[in-house]
Order: structure tokens, then sequence, then C-alpha cells
């Protein structure tokens, strides 16, 4: 919605509710988008608001042809390769995951809890930090399709805490040393595991119709 203003819904005292500044409405057909979009343009002119005009579209989800981006995630269609495979049929299911802003933040979050200044700290210590930014980072993306992300972001985690341990040792490093420092080297010091934690719940298992908008 256009300007910063804030919309409150079913408040009396004591009780608020945060602004409402995105607003999602899914439909099965053309028609049926154009005619929401009227009703909600009426509904807003009776409050005095009106859609950004901007940032207000509409997108064609079916079989994939485009996605929209909604509260950190982005959404697309893809067509399941397991059904294609056993009934050549082309079945297309909404999916979510991370956006790259959002891989960016926990990125840079892991980056400035590890930086080369506290090589010599207990590790165990550093993981300590970590695991509870990767937990709260992972509780909000894990009902969603973010097993690449999160495999990516154990990576890079993995990576940040390979480099401390080289640079503690600095020219005392052995060669060979760093290889057993592996991802299921730090894991066994208690580092949180993004990989392996999604989970989908009833809701994110129902199909969503072929054509909707």
């Amino acid at each position: 919605m256009s300007g910063d203003v804030q919309v409150r819904f079913c408040e009396r005292l004591g009780v608020q509710f945060p602004r409402a500044t995105h607003l999602v409405v899914m439909c099965d057909t053309k028609a049926a988008c154009e005619q929401a979009e009227q009703r909600v343009r009426a509904v807003f002119a009776r409050l005095g608001l009106e859609l950004h005009p901007e940032q207000t579209r509409r997108v064609d989800l079916s079989r994939g042809a485009a996605g929209f981006e909604f509260l950190g995630c982005h959404l697309r269609k893809r067509m399941s390769g397991p059904i294609w495979e056993k009934q050549h049929r082309r079945v297309y299911y909404l999916q979510r995951w991370p956006l790259p802003r959002a891989m960016q933040r926990i990125q840079q979050r892991v980056k400035m809890l590890t930086p080369r200044g506290v090589c010599h700290r207990n590790l165990r210590d550093t993981i300590a930090q970590l695991n509870p930014v990767l937990r709260g980072w992972g509780a909000y993306f894990r009902t969603g399709n973010a097993a690449i992300k999160f495999g990516q972001v154990d990576a890079y985690v993995w990576w940040r805490l390979k480099r401390l341990l080289i640079k503690r040792h600095g020219r005392q490093l052995r060669a060979g040393q760093a290889d057993h420092w592996t991802a299921d080297f730090f894991h066994a010091l208690g580092l949180h595991r993004l990989r392996g934690t999604i989970r989908y719940p009833e809701a994110a298992q129902c199909r969503v119709p072929n054509a909707p908008w």
C-alpha cells in the first residue's frame, strides 16, 4: 500500500496488531483475479487507502511461468519430477524458498560471529553463539522447500569455522591437518545442522490448482 499508513483490524483497548503492508490474493482464474483487485480497491477507497501502483501486480503462477516474493520467500510453481517419471503427467506444486537477501542476511550474521580475531577462542563458545542464529533462521524457512538453501548455509558456516582453525594454527598447521576439519567434525562439537530439518505440515502438502492467478 502506498505511504506509511498503519492499518489496524479488530483492535480494542490493549490489543494491537502489526501494520499490514503486504497483501496476497490467490485466485483460480484471471477473471477472478481482476474481480478481486476491484473489490480490494473498493474496500481500500472506503478506508482512504490505495494500492501501491508500482508494487501491485498480477502474477500467472500456472506451470511455473512466474513467481512472487512474500515475507522473505520466493514462491513459484515447480513440476513434480517423481510424478512425471512414474505417470508421465505434468503436475505442478507451489513451492517457496528463501530470497537471496535472506541468504545474504544469514551469511552476514555468521560472518559477524566468526571474525578472524576470535580464532583463539574456545570453538565451542563460538558454536554456542552461532546455534541460536541458525536455529531461528532455519525455523522460519523449514516448512518450505529450502533444502538446497539450507545446505548452502551449512557449507558457509563450516567454511567460516574451518578458517578460524587454520588461522589459529598459522605456521604450525601440519600438512593434511585441515582435511580433518570436516562438517561432521564441527557437528560433533554441537554445531546445529540445518540440513535435514525441513518439515512439511499437512497444509504444505495440499495440491494447489494448476492455473491460479
